[in-house]
């Protein structure tokens, strides 16, 4: 018997559950799935975003309802046209052994006509903005009348949006009779509001501690001048060039601003607010999913229907106006199981947001620095390195091996390489030379003031199975050092960089010599910007990101409002399309 089967669910829902590959329920799963089972009740759960809410209220919706009736029994509320679509989606794959059961989406942006219509043709379950709902509603499009339950999902942020009395409105039609399920992060006054005057003594379910991080996501903040920030966003781009991020701003306008700008400045980059048409979201969203684009610009708004499970880090941009929403912003990351990144880039006045920060999610930020060109360039190297090495040999150029035979003859192996490397390495070079120091408060030793630690570089990382908290764990061992000795741990696809107190540094090279991890031997260098990382050899300001010209595969990704289609730069110049 799986933990599934323990819950009480219907064979057909698990034959759905293994086809999803889903192997063990998630916290609020094991405690709401019995609950909304066993029980007519009302029910307020509190959990986090990304961890499983949409089974846990939908798995028992689908064993509740009554296939051989055609009227609509459940009214599901979700604040964006995204999510809306997310959980519609997520309904019918867990529904697909359940035939006869419809799931509509009712959301701004689509005909109306042709939603009413699907409802006509017989809805079992209907999710909708609240929004498109109150609209069709008050045109008598939808009859909710006599709904068995309705669930009221990411309801902080309903009412965050201003959604307030449209929710009121709806439920007004609803009967009283009825069983509510109410999901949320946070209990602002609002949602208890909404929870006090619609529902009838609710069951109450916390998921973890209210508020708190992801265990799975690392928080890390940069400090710089405002008029460096947008030049910060993309060194911290280039410092990691594995990046699949989502990028948060406040308003819509800087959140179209700063794609553009990444656009033109050559990375894979797009928009997505409440200004583009449902057209362009789908578009981009599509094209994230698929790797076609690596750094999705969000508002906060826009982004509350990404469910992407594979992104790895979380910029904050701009720090959101509400802390709460920080929380949200983060749980993009760090899913399944799978580590995530959530950096904050901030001015010296807003420093002390961090604080009010770590004490919401009950968690620490680490500070560190924005990487000087140096530190730039060689990530850039090794990981054209690592490309090279996993690159597949295309054999349609053996015909034509003799001819460039001919032509690099007489350079020895390490000419080779040097020529090679430097047709990408002389451009990316050149572009960071004049490129200044973006920090505040850092030493011309390359130790940060904050802690006076020194950075090192070792040549294992993610395709060794390690990730930021297993790699930290296991420099905490070898060196024998305390957890809060090693920091700053940054894990790339197959190389990594950590900082160890000063006073310890020069044991690091003695103990690593000659160890070796899973038969390689192990490789460990203390970096040249660890030694000097604020030397002003690189001054002046920061141009666009130069250009190669050539194409990747001849293809152009395909990008909504704003985000043009232009020549991807060559695999060392790093935006390149990863089209699966």
């Amino acid at each position: 018997m799986t933990q599934f089967e323990q819950l009480g669910l219907d064979r057909e829902l698990l034959n759905a559950i293994n086809d999803m590959g889903f192997q063990t329920p998630s916290e609020v799963q094991q405690k709401a799935i019995p609950i909304l089972l066993e029980r007519d009740t009302d029910l307020v759960a509190l959990a986090q975003t990304g961890t499983g809410k949409t089974a846990a209220f939908g798995f028992p919706l689908i064993q509740k309802i009554n296939i051989q009736n055609k009227e609509t029994q459940a009214l599901i509320l979700s604040p964006t046209r995204e999510l809306c679509l997310q959980i519609t989606n997520e309904l019918k794959n867990y529904s697909k052994y359940h035939p006869g059961l419809h799931v509509v989406a009712i959301y701004g942006g689509a005909s109306i006509s042709d939603q009413a219509k699907q409802i006509q043709r017989g809805a079992q379950i209907v999710v909708a903005t609240p929004g498109r709902m109150q609209d069709m509603v008050n045109r008598r499009m939808v009859d909710i009348s006599a709904i068995d339950y309705c669930v009221l999902d990411e309801a902080d942020e309903m009412l965050n949006m201003g959604f307030l009395e449209d929710i009121k409105s709806i439920l007004s039609h609803t009967p009283q009779a009825k069983h509510t399920w109410l999901f949320s992060a946070t209990m602002p006054k609002e949602v208890a509001t909404i929870a006090k005057h619609f529902m009838k003594q609710p069951v109450e379910i916390t998921v973890g501690t209210k508020n708190t991080g992801s265990a799975n996501v690392s928080h890390e903040y940069y400090v710089v001048n405002a008029r460096d920030r947008y030049a910060a966003l993309k060194r911290l781009a280039d410092a990691n060039p594995d990046i699949f991020s989502v990028i948060f701003c406040r308003t819509k306008r800087d959140t179209q601003k700063v794609a553009e700008q990444l656009i033109e400045d050559g990375y894979n980059a797009a928009a997505l607010h409440g200004d583009l048409s449902q057209n362009q979201r789908d578009l981009v969203m599509k094209s994230f999913r698929n790797h076609q684009i690596q750094m999705l610009v969000a508002t906060d708004v826009a982004a509350r229907g990404i469910d992407v499970v594979d992104v790895t880090h979380v910029i904050n941009y701009q720090l959101p106006d509400e802390i709460e929403t920080y929380t949200h912003r983060s749980g993009r990351t760090g899913r399944a199981g799978k580590s995530g990144v959530s950096m904050v880039i901030v001015s010296k006045s807003e420093q002390r947001k961090i604080k009010s920060i770590e004490r919401i999610i009950g968690q620490n930020f680490e500070h560190k620095s924005i990487p000087d060109g140096k530190e730039i360039c060689q990530v850039q190297l090794f990981h054209l390195a690592n490309e090279i090495k996993n690159t597949q040999i295309n054999s349609e150029i053996d015909p034509f091996l003799s001819g460039i035979e001919e032509v690099l003859e007489g350079f020895s192996r390490e000419e080779l390489i040097k020529k090679f490397f430097s047709v990408q390495f002389t451009r990316f070079h050149n572009y960071y030379q004049k490129s200044n120091d973006l920090n505040a408060g850092v030493s011309n030793d390359g130790r940060d003031q904050s802690d006076g630690s020194v950075r090192f570089f070792i040549n294992v990382g993610e395709k060794d199975d390690f990730d930021w908290m297993s790699l930290k764990d296991f420099l905490k061992a070898t060196l024998d050092l305390k957890r809060d000795e090693v920091s700053r741990v940054e894990v790339k696809s197959s190389f990594s960089f950590f900082n160890v107190d000063a006073d310890k540094a020069d044991e690091v090279l003695p103990i690593f010599q000659g160890l070796r991890h899973q038969g390689r031997e192990i490789n460990v260098e203390r970096t040249k910007s660890g030694e000097g990382r604020s030397r002003k050899s690189f001054k002046g300001s920061e141009g666009k990101r130069f250009k190669s010209g050539g194409k990747f595969d001849g293809k152009k990704s395909k990008k909504g409002k704003g985000a043009k289609s232009r020549n991807v730069e060559s695999s060392f110049n790093r935006r390149r399309s990863k089209a699966k």
